[in-house]
C-alpha cells in the first residue's frame, strides 16, 4: 500500500514539475491562444455573444458583464491580432519574467491588463459626458494593454535596450514605448481603424509606475540590470 501511495505521489510530483518547468509567459501565451479558439468557436455557434467577452464601457457602467475585464484580455480581434501580440509577448514577456520572477510577473501582467481596461472604460465615460460618445459603445479585446505595461516597465528598468518597433524600426526601449503609442494613435485616426489607444495608454502608465517602484525598491539591482542591457 505504501509503495502504491509513493508511486501515485511520485507521478503527481513529476506532473507538477513538468508544469512548473514551463515559464509563466509560456502559459499566458497558451491561454491567449486557447481562449481565442474557445471564444471564437462559441461566438460562431451563437452560444456566446461578443458582449459576454469583449469589454464595452456602456455595459460596464450599467453593471453588466463585469467579468469582461478579464475575458477581454484573453480574446483577440482576429488571427493576425493574436499572432503579433503573442509574438511580442515571446520577446518582451520572456525578458520581464526573467527580471521579475514567475509570481511577480504573473500578477503584474494580470493587474496591468485590468488597469488598462479600467482606463479604457473611464476615458470613454468621460468623453461621453463631454459630448463625444464614440467610444462609449465601442468594444475592446486583446493583450495589448498588458503588453504596453511590460513595455513601460522596461522603459524604466532597461531604458537603453535595443529593440525593433513593429519588428523593423531600430530604437531604444525608452523611445519605443511612446513612439509605438503615438504611431498606433495616428494609424487609428488617419486610417479610421478601431484601436484601443486609451487602453494602451493605461497599460503604459501602469508599467511606468511599477517600473519606478521596482527601481526605487531595488536600486542596486536595477542599476546593474540597466547597465547590462545598455
Amino acid at each position: 500500500m505504501s509503495a502504491y501511495v509513493y508511486q501515485v505521489n511520485s507521478k503527481k510530483n513529476n506532473r507538477f514539475a513538468l508544469i512548473k518547468s514551463f515559464s509563466v509567459n509560456f502559459w499566458l501565451i497558451s491561454l491567449n491562444i486557447l481562449f481565442f479558439i474557445i471564444f471564437f468557436t462559441l461566438m460562431n455557434l451563437n452560444i456566446l455573444s461578443i458582449d459576454a467577452i469583449a469589454i464595452k464601457p456602456a455595459n460596464i457602467l450599467a453593471g453588466k458583464y463585469l467579468w469582461t475585464f478579464l475575458t477581454s484580455m484573453f480574446m483577440h480581434g482576429g488571427i493576425w491580432h493574436l499572432f503579433f501580440n503573442m509574438l511580442s509577448m515571446i520577446f518582451i514577456g520572456g525578458l520581464v519574467e526573467k527580471l521579475l520572477g514567475r509570481k511577480r510577473y504573473f500578477w503584474f501582467y494580470i493587474i496591468s491588463g485590468l488597469v488598462a481596461s479600467l482606463v479604457f472604460v473611464l476615458t470613454a465615460y468621460g468623453l461621453f459626458l463631454a459630448g463625444y460618445p464614440g467610444d462609449y459603445n465601442a468594444m475592446a479585446v486583446g493583450a495589448s494593454g498588458a503588453l504596453f505595461a511590460l513595455v513601460g516597465f522596461l522603459m524604466i528598468i532597461t531604458p537603453n535596450l535595443p529593440v525593433l518597433v513593429f519588428f523593423v524600426i531600430p530604437s531604444k526601449m525608452k523611445y519605443a514605448g511612446p513612439g509605438l503609442l503615438i504611431m498606433l494613435w495616428l494609424i487609428s485616426v488617419l486610417g479610421n481603424i478601431p484601436i484601443g489607444n486609451t487602453a494602451h495608454f493605461g497599460g503604459l502608465i501602469a508599467g511606468l509606475v511599477y517600473g519606478f517602484y521596482i527601481k526605487k525598491k531595488y536600486k542596486r539591482k536595477s542599476m546593474i540590470i540597466s547597465k547590462y542591457f545598455s
